[in-house]
């Protein structure tokens, strides 16, 4: 094996792009190939090769590989459910060459019920011991809320049955599947069983006629904020700091929010000492111009809905609704390096289809 030693020894390039990744991952494959093949060393003859160079793309990419056949390794690279994380798996793979011996996968693909059989911490997760059943709530008639039902499950092994469940979800419903369909998921034991089991078999055909449903049933709607009314709301902090808010009241009160369920949850640091936690004139200015360029990307006729912003201690969060999750990720990533060396700029994306956790800008 020493010319997988040899063959790293001269520097490589760093990496900037997608590009960049696969250009020094060609010139490595028949390395990577026999590591994976041969399986005596392939924790330091791949991964510690690949990982840090995924690195250098982004944050948050994982991967795993093995052999698609006699002749194919398959490399499988994955966000590993962080939702903003996808759209740049899904970048990378799409960016691959055609080399010979290789498959280039994007997120974990969805196996046949027959094929995930797993066995971890002494529990066994398979169709023999899973069943489940759906979960329905007049107030939120959209909602995906899955009770899923373990036979072994009980008080003193929860974290490990639960971690084991949904280690079985993500290979038989896949990563994309999985990490974007289901809006609410618990676990229990047969203890806990509130209503008739469905085989677990019957998970993906479930899934798939619900979202068709949501689907056709919000299609094509959009909602235009220009005349819409904003509320200024102000609280005070334990400490006597202030707190304020602007809330775009015409869509706390639509009844088309299921319709733009992914929540954008922007957050910007400052430096807020010595102004009760307020930014001050010219960290103020920039925050706005931050703002202003993301509803320039993010056009609410497009389907990405300002709903308001929070501004205390230090912080002010930025809340969108949008319809879909890939291009306000790729588009927040981008401002996010790009104002860098100004502001410390981060973003969460995740499902929320009635927008409850804006629970607290609305008066009961």
């Amino acid at each position: 094996m020493g010319f997988l030693k040899n063959i790293f020894k001269a520097k490589d390039e760093p990496i900037y792009s997608n590009q960049d990744f696969w250009d020094w991952f060609r010139k490595h494959e028949k390395a990577f190939f026999t590591a994976v093949k041969m399986g005596n060393n392939i924790e330091k003859d791949f991964f510690d090769k690949l990982a840090p160079k995924l690195k250098e793309i982004k944050e948050g990419f994982f991967f795993v590989t093995g052999m698609f056949n006699e002749s194919t390794t398959e490399l499988i690279l994955t966000a590993d459910g962080v939702v903003k994380n996808i759209p740049f798996i899904e970048g990378l793979v799409d960016a691959a060459p055609v080399i010979d011996g290789w498959k280039f996968t994007a997120l974990k693909p969805a196996l046949p019920i027959a094929d995930v059989s797993i066995q971890m911490g002494g529990y066994k997760f398979n169709s023999g011991n899973i069943n489940f059943y759906a979960n329905e709530h007049s107030r939120f008639p959209d909602e995906i809320d899955i009770t899923i039902v373990h036979a072994d499950l009980n008080e003193s092994n929860q974290s490990t049955v639960i971690n084991g469940v949904y280690i079985f979800l993500d290979n038989f419903l896949g990563e994309l599947n999985f990490a974007t369909t289901i809006d609410n998921l618990k676990v229990v034991g047969k203890a806990e069983v509130g209503k008739e089991l469905i085989p677990v078999e019957k998970l993906k055909q479930f899934l798939t006629w619900r979202e068709k449903e949501f689907i056709e049933k919000y299609e094509g709607l959009r909602h235009d904020t220009e005349k819409d009314n904003y509320s200024m709301l102000e609280a005070t902090l334990k400490n006597g700091h202030p707190l304020l808010a602007v809330i775009n009241q015409n869509l706390l009160d639509w009844d088309g929010k299921a319709s733009h369920p992914w929540i954008v949850n922007i957050e910007i640091k400052y430096d807020g000492k010595g102004n009760n936690g307020m930014p001050d004139n010219n960290t103020y200015s920039l925050m706005s111009a931050i703002e202003d360029e993301i509803m320039e990307e993010l056009k609410d006729i497009d389907g990405y809905l300002n709903v308001g912003r929070q501004t205390a201690e230090g912080v002010r969060e930025v809340y969108l609704a949008c319809k879909d999750f890939r291009k306000p990720s790729k588009i927040l990533y981008t401002l996010k390096q790009k104002y860098s060396a100004k502001i410390n700029l981060d973003y969460d994306i995740y499902k929320d289809k009635y927008w409850q956790s804006f629970d607290r800008f609305i008066n009961r």
